[in-house]
């Protein structure tokens, strides 16, 4: 493959359809893309992404621009290991997460995007390929909608095909979560996929506690029910809470993945794409949970990240939320009665609408 001839980095504040809340984050009124599109001596390109929830934009535009740009400039674009690996050492005194994580993620993603389109495959199957139907699931931002609204939102999803439902808990009565979730499963009946998000609310024992009162309805898993930092506490909440647990979304490498696997601290590793260390490192904590007989489901960025849970035998549930991106791609996520549909295309199919992008340019 030819040489990197050039990184482009793009800025954007995309507007929310709805000021979304959950427990942690507080209120949301729009994100921050980052975009970087890789370009060979051949003048192939490839373009990754990476988001965040209104801060840290523009360090992570920094980086890509000023920094790796000139790191991974006149490199061979097919060596996407050797290039992960020098800029994870190249920027590691200064890095090892945060916005440099984030930088890399997007780049990585460029490349490999690079790599199938120069294959002719869609990136599922340079990946391994498994099927490109992968079951799916409508993460909703709902932690403050009454429960009407909530309900109503339920069914729209259901409209469109969704077959698997996630609310946020995290309210300030414990008793006010456990009468949403319980109104949430006789609305969807016996048996249907519900899971619940916490958001890092909770002390280890108030995730305890919550999740015992939570067992009646019956959840997929609770997700992020305390800090990600907080390994053994994780474990505890496993152990003692009697729920599966839903984790990953903060963690930015395969390492930090190997301490929770390893410590029993999950039961649905849960990475994202766009801050894990890119396609290189998603693909290795989905075979590194498969080597502990777990299931991978997935955080965001539900258009790139169907195909890698479409090359993981092991994946469960692709977390299908699109932060308003839909209205900037040319061809938004599919869903057929409960499942996401791999683009076949070659590389992952994401096309961005840069004109109207322009238009939101931070």
């Amino acid at each position: 493959m030819a040489k990197i001839h050039s990184v482009t980095t793009g800025f954007f504040r995309v507007p929310l359809p709805e000021v979304l809340t959950d427990s942690m984050h507080g209120i949301m009124r729009d994100f921050e893309l980052v975009t970087a599109t890789v370009r060979d001596a051949d003048g192939a390109e490839g373009v990754g992404y990476t988001f965040t929830v209104g801060r840290n934009g523009g360090a992570i535009a920094n980086i890509l621009e000023r920094e790796m740009s000139e790191i991974v400039t006149g490199l061979d674009a097919d060596f996407i290991e050797a290039i992960w690996m020098k800029l994870w050492w190249d920027m590691h005194y200064g890095g090892r997460g945060g916005p440099t994580v984030l930088a890399l993620s997007a780049l990585d993603m460029a490349l490999w995007d690079l790599k199938a389109k120069k294959l002719s495959q869609p990136l599922w199957k340079l990946l391994g390929g498994f099927s490109d139907r992968v079951p799916c699931y409508a993460g909703g931002i709902d932690l403050e909608l009454p429960l009407p609204d909530l309900l109503k939102q339920t069914d729209r999803n259901l409209e469109r095909g969704f077959r698997a439902i996630k609310m946020k808990v995290g309210r300030k009565r414990l008793s006010e979560d456990v009468e949403r979730v319980a109104a949430m499963r006789k609305h969807l009946g016996a048996d249907f996929p519900l899971m619940a998000d916490a958001n890092m609310k909770w002390t280890v024992d108030e995730a305890i506690r919550a999740a015992r009162a939570f067992a009646s309805s019956d959840l997929t898993w609770l997700e992020e029910p305390i800090s990600p930092d907080d390994i053994g506490g994780h474990a505890r909440v496993v152990r003692e809470g009697g729920l599966p647990i839903a984790a990953g979304e903060n963690l930015r490498n395969l390492w930090d993945f190997r301490h929770l696997i390893a410590s029993g601290g999950v039961t649905y590793p849960e990475p994202d794409v766009t801050n894990c260390g890119g396609i290189t490192h998603f693909m290795k904590i989905a075979h590194l949970a498969e080597a502990f007989n777990l299931p991978v489901t997935s955080h965001g960025a539900h258009d790139v990240t169907v195909h890698l849970l479409a090359a993981a035998p092991n994946r469960s549930y692709l977390e299908a939320h699109g932060f308003g991106l839909d209205r900037f791609i040319a061809e938004p996520l599919k869903i057929e009665d409960g499942f996401a549909i791999a683009p076949s295309t070659p590389g992952h199919g994401i096309v961005f609408d840069w004109k109207g992008l322009a238009a939101i340019r931070a």
